[in-house]
């Protein structure tokens, strides 16, 4: 039987895990809300380094009532953001036996979906990928495309398996990962400096980043901080991660971070979980972090102006 897969969070990332997940033989259907009428009648386009193409959602839902029977999986793509409840959002749809597979930014974020769903496994997995949602309906894949997943908050499983094999199938690296909480920290490397800085930076991309030597020296700084929290956390990284970094930033087609993107478009930025939640870990440990400090506490004006202009 095909698995039942229902996408939570249709913007880049849902999108096209989405459609790769469809064209593995998954039955995929996506809750929209901004995008409903278009999708719901056009589908979704991805213009992609692997090969372009279009998804056609099973269901396209803008109510998760409208749904049914539990999906095997639910998949949030759903920003990490204070006011975004995903637990509450979920509730309705989760069933005994479905799996929460939380393909989202930052770390310590799934403890609050964990608490909700005691019962149910959770899958934490992340995303490495260059990818925007250009407007609605469309997503533009520019690089990479790699998953590492896994069961939290440790262990591999049999739906991480099913579901690694489904992405797989599709041509996209997934790799099941029995320490996915370090995973995250990993990421993490790479997060915490390039999103904010490129923010801060006055609309910075990749190549601009790494190729102005103080923004770099700044960067590895902010890399070496989050390599000090994480072993203070309990998992420590290779000690050659922080080039690894720079040097696949150098290799990079020329990117837009995914908080760039938010910030040009005036939407909430993802500042807690990329920045704030390793900060917190890193005073329950000790641990100085001064250029992170730094960053956080300009970024939280920036995030600050946009959502007063919201409200």
């Amino acid at each position: 039987m095909q698995p039942r897969i229902l996408i939570v969070g249709t913007g880049a990332i849902g999108g096209f895990y989405g459609g790769k997940l469809t064209q593995a033989g998954a039955s995929v259907s996506t809750l929209c809300r901004s995008d409903y009428e278009l999708v719901k009648s056009k589908g979704i386009t991805v213009t992609s380094t692997l090969g372009n193409f279009h998804f056609t959602p099973e269901k396209v839902i803008r109510d998760l009532g409208e749904y049914g029977p539990p999906p095997d999986y639910i998949l949030v793509g759903l920003k990490v953001l204070p006011e975004i409840d995903t637990a509450k959002i979920i509730k309705e749809v989760v069933g005994a036996e479905t799996a929460i597979v939380l393909l989202q930014n930052g770390v310590e974020i799934e403890e609050p979906v964990a608490r909700a769903f005691p019962d149910n496994e959770i899958i934490s997995g992340l995303a490495f990928i260059c990818a925007t949602r250009t407007s609605p309906g469309h997503i533009d894949h520019t690089d990479f495309g790699r998953l590492v997943i896994g069961r939290f908050p440790a262990g591999k499983s049999a739906k991480a398996e099913e579901l690694a094999t489904l992405f797989n199938d599709s041509g996209v690296v997934c790799e099941v990962s029995e320490d996915v909480v370090t995973a995250r920290w990993r990421k993490l490397v790479w997060n915490a400096p390039f999103n904010p800085i490129s923010v801060l930076g006055g609309g910075a991309d990749t190549k601009t980043m790494v190729e102005n030597p103080e923004s770099l020296e700044l960067a590895r700084n902010v890399m070496e901080e989050v390599c000090l929290i994480a072993e203070a956390a309990g998992h420590p990284l290779p000690e050659e991660i922080v080039q690894q970094n720079i040097d696949g930033t150098r290799a990079m087609a020329p990117y837009k971070s995914s908080m760039l993107v938010d910030f040009e478009a005036a939407r909430p930025m993802e500042v807690e979980a990329i920045l704030g939640n390793g900060l917190r870990v890193a005073k329950r440990h000790g641990v100085s972090a001064p250029h992170m400090e730094s960053l956080y506490g300009l970024l939280k004006l920036v995030d600050s102006k946009i959502r007063s202009q919201e409200s």
